[in-house]
């Protein structure tokens, strides 16, 4: 379409008009905005200096120091509802973990690798098995369930993810999406603690091992689940009537009582059909017991999730006051495993490159990851959500934005964040002048403080290592002074 302007300089006139009436506006704008910020400062900081201590704004700030803003967030919550809260994502908590470790590098006693040297960074988990699960690198995505966590899109894109980069994917606990099976590389199917946790015989059948779980580094006991929060295809998926809630239970299906666990291992290990089958547990103090049980019973791996774990939802007292942290667990779990043939899979509060490789020196043989690729969904689809909804609504099934996560960039983004990982991973091995991950022990780290000393057995950085003067020059430093005695003459 073709417009004409007909009258061109009446049009810059109003255009003229037009900008000297917005500079005017401006001008007598910014002395009023000036004298109403200042008013309005003027009269909360005199409010705030002379207004009775119990009908000032200011009483909580006495109470915010004894206890955080989160706190008075979860107390509203709770006197909202009168019910659980389940906060997501694990505990706010900080613990004793891997940031007083440090490596040593090579330097002068050995020469370190060049950059474009090779790093052999595969595991092999369940090495006992007859079919054990091989993979390209130690990072493992952990254990998210359909329905009762993720959704669909969020679980494909994982699947998708896992078989680019070589790794493994779990189920996590929730009915199977059978998309995320034919989309996975290596499957590791859950058996859970719910009515449908057994799995069919075709779905173990698909799987590269098997994991049954029995608790988490944020939960672990029985829960109730109202119909709505499972509504639609899960539901269906887990064989439950239209309205029927569901329960968790303290075992998976069959474990009454302690004295159940040899039957239910013998049948479940004829249905494996020679691939591994771990044992997931929230760490605690009875670790050293519960994995004599394990060991016992025959299990390949342990899977040990330490209190920094995170979930969907759960109660707030398993995430703060149940379990012992990551580093504490690992360390008490390869002590007690010393030279077993068993593998220990090690997961909670592990976000950096650095955390991962210091655990896999101190014993383990992989790392289950599960916040690092949930964040990494959503890289490049965040403005989908915010700044009215938080991030994680773009994969969480409860959420009704959940459709709009974009499934292949949504993989993108975990195959570049675990690339980025291992690269930086190979990287520091090469500065250590290790060419295979098997070569990495707890003489490569290095302890800042008494404490992360004691705990991990590492040698305390105030401890010099006792190396004993030369007793004789170098063959180049002999013929260096015999040159300058030379000159001299």
């Amino acid at each position: 379409m073709q417009i004409t302007i007909t009258n061109p300089e009446w049009l810059l006139a109003s255009l003229f008009a037009l900008a000297a009436m917005l500079a005017l506006l401006l001008l007598v704008a910014q002395p009023l905005l000036r004298y109403v910020i200042a008013k309005v400062f003027n009269d909360a900081v005199s409010k705030l200096l002379t207004e009775k201590y119990t009908q000032n704004v200011a009483e909580l700030l006495p109470s915010l120091k004894r206890f955080s803003v989160l706190n008075a967030i979860e107390l509203s919550l709770r006197a909202e509802n009168g019910t659980t809260v389940g906060r997501p994502l694990g505990s706010p908590k900080h613990y004793l973990g891997f940031e007083n470790l440090m490596f040593t590098p090579c330097q002068m006693k050995q020469v370190s690798l060049f950059a474009d040297a090779p790093v052999d960074v595969s595991v092999i988990i369940g090495r006992t098995a007859k079919k054990p699960l091989k993979l390209e690198m130690p990072l493992m995505i952990g254990a998210m369930a359909y329905g009762l966590a993720l959704s669909e899109q969020a679980k494909v894109a994982l699947a998708k993810a896992s078989r680019t980069l070589g790794t493994a994917l779990c189920s996590g606990e929730g009915p199977i999406l059978p998309e995320e099976g034919q989309a996975a590389g290596k499957y590791i199917l859950q058996i859970s603690r719910w009515c449908w946790g057994l799995r069919t015989d075709e779905q173990i059948a698909s799987a590269d091992m098997l994991e049954v779980q029995m608790g988490q580094g944020a939960d672990t006991g029985s829960a109730w689940l109202e119909a709505a929060e499972l509504a639609g295809r899960p539901a269906n998926l887990a064989g439950l009537k239209p309205g029927e809630p569901a329960q968790s239970l303290p075992a998976p299906p069959g474990i009454e009582r302690a004295e159940d666990w040899p039957d239910f291992m013998q049948r479940l290990r004829e249905r494996a059909n020679g691939i591994p089958i771990a044992l997931k547990l929230m760490a605690s103090d009875s670790l050293e017991a519960d994995i004599a049980i394990a060991i016992e019973l025959g299990f390949d791996a342990i899977i040990l999730d330490g209190a920094q774990g995170g979930s969907h939802a759960s109660p707030i007292i398993k995430q703060d006051d149940f379990g012992i942290p990551t580093l504490h667990a690992l360390i008490r779990a390869k002590r007690y495993l010393a030279d077993s043939p068993i593998s220990l899979i090690i997961a909670g509060g592990l976000f950096t490159p650095g955390q991962c490789l210091k655990a896999l020196a101190l014993g383990a043989d992989a790392i289950y990851l599960a916040t690092v690729p949930l964040f990494a969904l959503a890289h490049k689809q965040a403005e989908k959500v915010t700044p009215w909804e938080p991030l994680t609504t773009l994969v969480f099934y409860d959420s009704p934005t959940h459709t709009q996560l974009d499934i292949d960039l949504a993989a993108t983004g975990v195959v570049n964040t675990f690339k980025s990982m291992i690269l930086e991973m190979q990287e520091a091995l090469r500065a250590m002048g290790k060419s295979s991950l098997s070569q990495l022990s707890p003489d490569d780290l290095v302890a800042l403080d008494t404490d992360t000393a004691g705990v991990t057995g590492v040698k305390y950085v105030c401890n010099p290592i006792k190396v004993p003067p030369k007793k004789a020059f170098s063959r180049y430093e002999k013929l260096r002074v015999k040159k300058i005695r030379i000159r001299s003459v």
